[in-house]
């Protein structure tokens, strides 16, 4: 079959491209932004890519055109294939009827942890041997792929994206998933883009759980007030709670030195390189999830321990003048807090700079702006970049900070200032869920440069 995908280049799309061509599929593709890593990925894949929407596409004839979620009614090369009538779906649903099919499905939810913890369950599933096939929103340390195929009859690990699905299907795309265990991370508000509150979240999280057949396991987080909600409308499978008191009997624990137990025997001690009591929670769900699956808790803690991480999830991009720049994910208030408290525990005695750029639909929209000062108020001192479509204002919502906030709308006044504001041994912490403008790249330059001018600090960039 042929497949022309939408929307190519974006993380779940290319996820979606990867193992239709791994599954021997001919898969073409485009994007409005054809660029790196993804362009990479996809052209050592054999995946060829047009820049645009161009309606002259409908020439490649494919049999089938997958549409991603980025794509709107008024696009050129959609408002094309809907008027010749031929043949559309969505990626998740193209998951649904062609890879997922009687395999065992592991789908992990949430508001937050979402990557890593589905990172952290496929790398417990390959270290047991399983060699199971995956769809990541991000990219894992141990290779180039966020994406595979996997033993076609053997389990599938996806991270199940409450997002909609595409422009004919406002569902959340897990709900296509039917997975037999899933993990229900937490669940906050966010994606005020498509969500009008909280309770529409909890219904299409609902919805997931009446996928779940009853011979099914639902892992679900003890403390999250939301997902309690969800599960007293119904749930028909097998429920589990994570994160539940240590030293009960009910469900799976963690101790404050990381100790883990199930139904309140100690099976061993979480221990990954990701700091955070939020990523020990994270491995603890995986935990709970692989167990589910056949894998022993001993086996999946040992198998933790070498989990290499994930890109954009407190990754170290280098050090130079005695400072380490730090690449984070985070944008949502919890996960911005949760990220510099993780961040402090490990480099304890520096001086932490958040640098900061409020760049998803719902932080544009200033929906948790006032959520924003006690988020980051475990920095030392906070550098936010107010790009484009900031509709808010980020000075009155820091004002709490103090002079420990200053706020610009110019990105090189951004890299310069926190450039010239370095002392040696400062943690440089990025948050951002885009690209950034390459600030990791900019500073570590800038601080090289600092350090070549004053003398006596070495410099490292990866």
């Amino acid at each position: 079959m042929h497949i022309h995908i939408l929307g190519i280049c974006g993380t779940f799309m290319g996820g979606v491209a990867q193992i239709a061509r791994a599954a021997g599929h001919r898969v073409t593709g485009c994007d409005q932004n054809v660029y790196p890593p993804m362009s990479e990925a996809l052209a050592q894949n054999g995946i060829e890519i047009t820049q645009g929407y161009d309606p002259g596409q409908l020439v490649l004839s494919p049999d089938l055109w997958v549409i991603g979620n980025a794509i709107s009614r008024g696009n050129p090369l959609l408002e094309a294939i809907l008027n010749a009538g031929l043949p559309y779906t969505s990626g998740p649903q193209w998951m649904s009827e062609q890879i997922l099919q009687g395999r065992t499905v592991l789908a992990v939810a949430g508001t937050h942890g979402k990557t890593t913890t589905t990172s952290m369950l496929t790398w417990i599933m390959r270290e047991a041997g399983l060699n199971p096939g995956y769809l990541i929103g991000g990219l894992p340390c141990w290779g180039e792929k966020s994406a595979e195929l996997g033993d076609p009859a053997g389990p599938f690990v996806i991270e199940a994206d409450e997002y909609d699905t595409t422009f004919f299907d406002k569902r959340s795309k897990f709900v296509h998933y039917r997975p037999r265990i899933a993990v229900l991370n937490n669940l906050e508000y966010d994606h005020a883009d498509i969500f009008p509150n909280l309770e529409a979240i909890e219904t299409q999280f609902h919805h997931l759980v009446r996928t779940m057949p009853g011979e099914g396991v639902v892992i679900a987080n003890a403390k999250s007030p939301a997902l309690e909600r969800v599960l007293a409308r119904g749930c028909w499978s097998r429920l589990e709670r994570f994160d539940a008191d240590f030293g009960t009997a009910a469900g799976w624990s963690l101790s404050e030195g990381g100790e883990a137990a199930f139904e309140g025997r100690v099976v061993g001690r979480i221990e990954v390189a990701m700091p955070g009591r939020y990523n020990e929670l994270n491995a603890l769900a995986a935990v709970a999830a692989a167990h589910a699956a056949g894998v022993s808790p001993v086996e999946a803690i040992a198998a933790l321990k070498r989990f290499p991480g994930v890109h954009r999830r407190q990754e170290v991009k280098g050090e130079a003048y005695g400072c380490v720049v730090i690449d984070d994910f985070a944008h949502h208030p919890t996960a911005i807090r949760e990220t510099i408290a993780g961040v402090r525990a490990k480099y304890r005695g520096r001086r932490l700079v958040a640098v900061l750029e409020p760049r998803s639909n719902t932080m544009k929209l200033g929906t948790m702006k006032d959520q924003l000062a006690g988020a980051l108020a475990g920095a030392d001192e906070v550098c936010c970049y107010a790009g484009r479509g900031v509709a808010w204002s980020p000075e009155a919502a820091l004002e709490p900070l103090g002079a420990r906030a200053w706020v610009t709308h110019d990105f090189d006044a951004l890299v310069e200032q926190v450039v010239a504001d370095a002392k040696p041994g400062d943690v440089i912490l990025c948050m951002s869920n885009g690209g950034f403008g390459g600030i990791h790249g900019k500073l570590l330059a800038g601080l090289s440069e600092k350090a070549a001018r004053v003398g006596g600090f070495e410099s490292e960039r990866d």
